[in-house]
This record gives structure tokens, C-alpha cells and sequence, in this order.
């Protein structure tokens, strides 16, 4: 089997907000084309994490390479020209903008285009004429998913993309992140669901107090949930 050639590197990276530090010297890699889900409870570091690896933190030391380049210095929109894609918890669309306007405006040569993100999520081609504040949270994910694919990045970071969606929009957007993957784009997915997101993702990583817990295939994780058990589990007062 052919390597594929590495994505993105982190090396003892220790970041967080102010001299707060959030995560404490955490290295890992990543695979062009692949996928990877970041676990673990509420506060233990997973969105710092992906808001350091954009660039809105304070970040202490280490180091971040992406493509073959150190970025660690780089401003957010730097990151986002080299490929950085991101989708945050706050969705960030244009609510004054039509949905076509939306994904328009911001929009870069490169294999997704319009007509692809609406194959993609057909809502949004019903809902193009409508303006951002006129969406649903789930049409709105769906937006803020396509405004970050028409940038066409090597790598999108996907902040609880189905957090307090109904259960009928999480699975339409697990199945469109499952054709994402399965078409190489390599993406890093934060998720309170395990269970649901680790079927979409090809390696795991579960965070505790800033720190990697656990790293695992996601097969893996599935197949034997008691590491799941162990470190998202709320846990018991004394």
C-alpha cells in the first residue's frame, strides 16, 4: 500500500485564550485525505485546539506544519489561503445575504463550485433566494459547511457541526461528511456523539485536560467502546 503523504503535523503545541493555557504540549499527525474525529468531554480543550490550529489563540509554543509548511505565525487568513478550511460552533454566515450570495461571495477556483455544493445539500439550491437569517440551524450548518468548501481547502475543521440539530438534519449531514470523506477530503471533526461521527472518520483522537488521552483507528474505538466509556463518560462525584 502507498503512504499518502502527511497533511498536518502538530508538535508540542501548548495554546489557549489570554495566559490561559488550554492544551499543554499535544503532538499529532494527519494524512492527506483523511479524516479524523476529535472526542471528549465539554472543556477539555478540543475546540481551543481547532480554533489554535486557524490561528485565533494565544498559542505558547510548538509547532504547526501544514502542506509542508510551518504556519504557527500565520494570521487566520494567511492559513485560509494555503487551504485551512473552518466551520466554527457560531456557523459564521452572512445573514443579510441570500444563500447563492453567501456562497458566492467568498468563493475560490477550484473543484467545488456552486452547482456542487447544492448536489451536495439540495436544501440549500430550494433555499438559494432566502437570506441567512431566514434559514433553519440545520440549513444554516449546511451554509457554513458550503461557504467553507467553496474556498475548496486540503483541510476543513468542523466545530459540532450537528449540535442541537434535529435528528433528521444530523443524519443528512453525517451523510454528506460521509461523502466528503469518501471522497478524500481530509477533514477534522469535533463531536459529542462518538458514536455517530467515529462510522465517518478514519482515526480518533479523545482529549483530557489539554491533553491526548487516547489515539485510535476509529474502527477501533467502535469495535470496543469500553476506552469511550472510560474517558466521556460524565464523570461521578466522591
Amino acid at each position: 500500500m502507498i503512504a499518502l503523504p502527511e497533511l498536518l503535523s502538530v508538535e508540542n503545541l501548548t495554546a489557549g485564550y489570554g495566559e490561559a493555557r488550554v492544551i499543554q504540549d499535544l503532538s499529532f499527525a494527519m494524512q492527506d485525505g483523511r479524516s479524523l474525529a476529535l472526542l471528549g468531554r465539554n472543556g477539555v480543550g478540543k475546540t481551543t485546539l481547532i480554533d489554535t490550529l486557524i490561528g485565533v489563540t494565544t498559542r505558547f509554543s510548538g509547532r504547526i506544519t501544514f502542506g509542508g509548511q510551518d504556519i504557527a505565525g500565520l494570521p487566520p487568513h494567511a492559513r485560509a489561503r494555503r487551504g485551512l478550511g473552518w466551520t466554527p460552533q457560531e456557523r459564521n454566515i452572512f445573514r443579510s445575504l441570500t444563500v447563492e450570495e453567501n456562497l458566492t461571495a467568498i468563493a475560490r477556483p477550484g473543484p467545488w463550485t456552486l452547482a456542487r455544493v447544492y448536489g451536495l445539500f439540495p436544501r440549500l439550491q430550494e433555499r438559494r433566494t432566502n437570506m441567512g437569517r431566514q434559514l433553519s440551524g440545520g440549513e444554516q450548518q449546511m451554509l457554513a459547511i458550503g461557504r467553507a468548501l467553496v474556498l475548496n481547502p486540503s483541510l476543513i475543521l468542523l466545530d459540532e457541526p450537528t449540535e442541537g440539530l434535529a435528528p433528521i438534519i444530523v443524519d443528512e449531514l453525517l451523510a454528506a461528511l460521509r461523502r466528503l470523506a469518501g471522497e478524500g477530503l481530509s477533514m477534522i471533526i469535533v463531536e459529542q456523539k462518538p458514536k455517530k461521527i467515529l462510522p465517518v472518520t478514519d482515526h480518533a483522537i479523545v482529549l483530557d485536560r489539554g491533553a491526548i488521552a487516547h489515539a485510535a483507528p476509529s474502527a477501533e474505538l467502535l469495535a470496543d467502546p469500553t476506552v469511550l466509556d472510560a474517558h466521556l463518560t460524565a464523570k461521578k462525584k466522591d
